[in-house]
């Protein structure tokens, strides 16, 4: 399945913004807000863990559904471009679409993660292998797995991150690719090595309009400070992605990344949940809240 809301974006957020808080106090700020969907961050010892049970995965399901959430995706660090033996990044790849399958949620976020040469924060870095093999590489591997992610109804989305921060970087491997895969666009990181908002739009639509992307939202002062600040209190440009959204037509996930995790000076979920509530309604003001993402499921052809 994946989603098609009507008109407007589903607001979601990742469970990366509340490191060590319980699924019931998660579940309790999102209904403050108003909120009906959740990101789960895939890690050890989080909500969502690659070791759970078949009981913790049902019972964890249920608790989600009981309070009138949708489980929009499952927030993995794979790296599918990781120099690691195929039958590791795979095997980890295809544990992951079985739990999300299982949770219900319809996607998986991977990560390029090529390794690097150093770089400043505002380039793009270059990968210590050619760049055609790497990305011959992840696509390989994202094809190895595209059966099964048909077969679950679940696949797998690979985000601009790290060594693939643009657009362009992204499209590069999900061009060879075979199979059911998709695309994050996470705002900060095509716009900080320079990458337009129209281009990363531009190139990555085919992903975006076809119910195989998703969009992420976040604040910081950069270059000075990469913390989390509330939405529209720092320098990334918000209002004109949200404009591009809206002038797109753009009708998929838009997710609160809120990295708390890595920032621990950053305010709590909680409010940076208001301030983005705040910044949608903005936008997209025709209705009183977000539209609810269980009501918005579609099953697809």
């Amino acid at each position: 399945m994946h989603y098609l809301p009507e008109g407007r974006p589903v607001l979601t957020v990742s469970t990366l913004g509340a490191p060590g808080e319980g699924l019931g106090t998660v579940l309790g700020w999102l209904a403050g807000q108003g909120v009906s969907g959740v990101e789960l961050r895939l890690a050890p010892g989080q909500i969502a863990a690659p070791a759970m049970t078949r009981q913790d995965r049902a019972r964890l399901r249920s608790e989600v559904a009981d309070a009138g959430v949708a489980i929009t995706g499952l927030a993995s660090y794979i790296r599918v471009a990781d120099p690691a033996p195929d039958e590791l990044v795979v095997g980890a790849l295809e544990a992951a679409l079985f739990l999300a399958a299982d949770l219900g949620a319809p996607t998986v976020r991977v990560f390029p993660g090529a390794p690097t040469a150093p770089a400043d924060y505002q380039q793009v870095p270059v990968t210590t292998a050619a760049r055609h093999e790497v990305n011959a590489l992840a696509a390989r591997r994202l094809t190895a797995v595209g059966r099964l992610a048909e077969e679950l109804d679940v696949f797998p989305a690979l985000e601009t991150h790290d060594s693939h921060p643009r657009g362009r970087d992204i499209a590069e491997i999900l061009g060879q690719a075979e199979g059911r895969v998709g695309a994050v666009w996470d705002l900060m990181h095509p716009w900080r090595v320079g990458e337009s908002l129209e281009d990363t739009w531009n190139i990555l639509a085919p992903w975006l309009t076809s119910g195989l992307g998703s969009v992420q939202v976040k604040d910081a002062g950069l270059p000075d400070s990469r913390t989390p600040v509330p939405i529209g209190d720092g320098t990334l440009p918000v209002d004109g992605f949200a404009q591009l959204l809206k002038d797109h037509g753009y009708t998929g996930l838009l997710c609160l990344e809120w990295e708390k995790a890595w920032h621990p000076d950053a305010v709590r979920l909680d409010a940076a949940l208001a301030s983005t509530k705040a910044w949608y309604l903005r936008h997209w003001p025709d209705r009183q809240q977000p539209v609810s993402a269980q009501d918005t499921v579609v099953e697809t052809p």
